[in-house]
């Protein structure tokens, strides 16, 4: 006797596909609401347009593998931003990228460029911030994230958060602070 040709149970095979139904329109839901979140901060952290969009793939593929472990929606956009930090530290456990000889690439000569140094400027010093006071300072800049929603992201009380942040925007004041006076000593 076969195992198979026994009859099917009807109900346990729709059960499923509503089951099946209910996770895929959950699923869509929360990526049609954050991957544009999730891109902006992607690309902020990697600084490359196709990684970004790699990170985004990967963070969506990882979602839909364990959306039923989501129990409430409302945490979903911190859920989806853990989920893309942990691939994006993955990133540089599977790969080592290549170096770039500066010297190979020709720098635009336009009006924007002071403001393009003065951005990148921004953008170094930010990078050059102990992880500590990056990390929340990128979820709550590039994310919109508050400080109770960092703090349950890196596992920290809202007033750690709190403290970091503006430890942080001091650390960059100060920074660019000297920068500008050495500057402006430089040139006058």
């Amino acid at each position: 006797m076969n195992l198979f040709s026994g009859k099917r149970n009807k109900s346990a095979d729709s059960s499923v596909l509503i089951d099946m139904n209910r996770k895929q329109k959950r699923y869509e839901a929360l990526v049609n609401v954050y991957s544009a979140d999730l891109y902006r901060y992607a690309y902020w952290i990697c600084h490359d347009p196709d990684i970004a969009q790699d990170l985004v793939q990967e963070t969506c593929l990882r979602a839909w593998k364990s959306i039923d472990s989501l129990l409430d929606d409302k945490s979903a956009k911190g859920w989806l931003f853990t989920i893309l930090r942990r691939e994006n530290a993955r990133r540089f456990e599977r790969k080592q990228h290549p170096l770039v000889d500066i010297a190979d690439h020709d720098v635009a000569d336009n009006a924007d460029l002071s403001q393009d140094m003065d951005s990148e400027l921004l953008l170094r010093k930010i990078a050059s911030l102990a992880d500590e006071y990056k990390e929340p300072l990128l979820l709550q800049l590039v994310a919109g994230f508050s400080a109770q929603e960092i703090g349950e992201q890196l596992s920290l009380n809202k007033n750690t958060v709190l403290t970091r942040l503006f430890r942080a925007k001091n650390l960059l004041k100060t920074s660019l602070t000297t920068v500008n006076t050495n500057s402006e000593a430089s040139h006058g």
